[in-house]
């Protein structure tokens, strides 16, 4: 009788689970401050709404979100609409899900979410990681580091050795254009135990010109928990 209900226990605990979806711990970030992502709800497969906020130009605390197969929806917390639709891989339980206004097109969704997955393999300490949604080939430099990136590819750079006296060292961004490498971003950025940056580079929907995002981010300190 015990082993029926010991049983019972654990079937009944394996159709919740399925239903519920796959746990996968998200951080949000918007990549256009003239475009902030409006307060959206993230739906599991058993009815679940898990309120989401969108911050622009950093990156938010870790959200339990439940996907329905490989797939999380996203709608409007205001009128119910529906913003996105994001897959994730099956491999991946960490992600960071940046948001940018979609070119409009029909019927199709507001938003474009570009998806990268928050490991450590991605995020050295103290270095970068760099990402190319843009349509065409990107090159950049990071201290001594020089890399070309084709477009949907992306790396993480370790942190620069080649640092002046305040642990600075030059950031530097080129696209193609009529045949030609042109500077799109330089700057200098501090790189430190602990400290990581996301370097976005995308197609920006409103003036139809590359466009680079860079966040400074801490190293996460764990994972969240999944709901009671």
């Amino acid at each position: 009788m015990r082993f029926h209900s010991l049983l019972a226990t654990l079937v009944l605990s394996g159709a919740s689970l399925a239903q519920e979806g796959r746990l996968i711990n998200c951080r949000f970030a918007g990549l256009d401050s003239r475009a902030p992502v409006p307060a959206m709800l993230t739906l599991s497969a058993d009815g679940l709404e898990t309120p989401v906020s969108v911050p622009t130009a950093s990156i938010s605390k870790p959200v339990p979100c439940f996907a329905t197969g490989d797939t999380l929806k996203f709608i409007a917390a205001a009128d119910r609409t529906p913003l996105a639709n994001v897959t994730i891989p099956a491999s991946v339980k960490a992600a960071i899900l940046l948001f940018v206004p979609a070119q409009k097109t029909g019927s199709s969704l507001p938003w474009r979410v570009f998806v990268i997955e928050d490991s450590e393999k991605n995020f050295p300490d103290g270095g970068a990681f760099v990402a190319n949604f843009h349509s065409d080939d990107i090159r950049f430099i990071i201290g001594e580091h020089r890399m070309l990136l084709p477009p949907g590819r992306f790396s993480g750079v370790a942190s620069p050795t080649k640092r002046d006296d305040f642990n600075m060292a030059p950031v530097v961004f080129q696209f193609q254009k009529e045949n030609a490498w042109r500077d799109a971003s330089e700057t200098m950025l501090r790189f430190l135990p602990s400290f990581r940056y996301l370097m976005i580079t995308f197609l920006d929907p409103e003036s139809g010109r590359p466009k680079v995002v860079t966040i400074q981010d801490f190293k996460p300190t764990g994972p969240v928990a999944a709901r009671p």
